[in-house]
């Protein structure tokens, strides 16, 4: 994994919500209790940079970094390049590498439309997901959708203290010689929810970021998060559970497209 030596590049826009857009909460499946612990010790979702310490596709980064993690739950993996990472950034957003000024990021629900309608293209395969989003506050359906969909993309608002806990723990009790402790003063990035340890304010998550796992407590989480969405790769064998049941993805499915039939990407 990646051994991060100079600050990365941030690159998720304000979190919008689009008329219609899918969602997960009202799924079958949020009806249960999640799992208290969700440990993947011994699993190496195998996360990359795809040049997010140059520019900000962390929002085409994270859907790789999603890819790779759902393949390594089903015990293989799937090869992605930077630059089929940053060609996706350039479909989906606008980015153009030859114009500095056009890497501006990009908005999660617009990139998730743009992948579920055109798809992520790899060398071997184009892949196209179903997303749904979680009410950032709904914190059981969201670790009831890491549990069984792999991982969540999440939209978080960083905080220039945050700086000072790469590759530690973030946490919200940092000593003010850290920095701004504001949500939002050092910017907008996507990350993966990956696993955690508890459900308390002083547990610990697992993200996936920047090429490498990052630590976090939930009470960090629950300060710097502004959205969150489940991602199914239907062309990938799925990790769900038994309680992720047919009738959930015919509704995830059923969301997305119609979603989709209205929405021009």
């Amino acid at each position: 994994m990646t051994i991060l030596t100079a600050l990365p590049r941030l690159g998720t826009r304000p979190a919008v919500l689009r008329p219609r857009q899918p969602r997960l909460d009202h799924l079958p499946m949020m009806t249960r209790a999640a799992p208290a612990v969700l440990r993947r010790d011994g699993i190496d979702p195998a996360p990359i940079m795809a040049d997010n310490d140059r520019i900000g596709d962390c929002t085409a980064a994270g859907l790789a970094n999603a890819v790779r993690a759902v393949s390594a739950l089903n015990g293989f993996q799937t090869p992605v390049t930077t630059r089929e990472v940053v060609a996706f950034y350039s479909a989906s957003t606008g980015y153009t590498p030859a114009d500095p000024a056009s890497d501006r990021g990009g908005i999660e629900t617009d990139v998730l439309a743009h992948a579920a309608l055109h798809g992520y293209a790899l060398e071997a395969q184009t892949l196209y997901p179903l997303w749904g989003t979680i009410e950032p506050g709904h914190f059981n359906s969201l670790r009831l959708a890491v549990s069984a969909l792999g991982v969540v993309y999440l939209g978080v608002e960083l905080a220039i203290a945050d700086q000072a806990g790469l590759g530690g723990i973030w946490d919200t009790e940092t000593p003010d010689s850290l920095g701004d402790r504001t949500p939002g003063s050092w910017g907008g990035h996507c990350l993966l929810l990956w696993a955690y340890d508890g459900t308390g304010d002083e547990d610990t998550v697992t993200l996936l970021t920047w090429g490498t796992t990052q630590r976090a407590t939930w009470r960090w989480l629950r300060s710097r998060m502004t959205e969150a969405h489940g991602l199914l790769w239907p062309q990938l064998a799925s990790p769900a559970p038994s309680f992720l049941s047919v009738t959930d993805i015919a509704l995830i499915r059923s969301a997305n497209t119609a979603f989709l039939n209205g929405t021009l990407v």
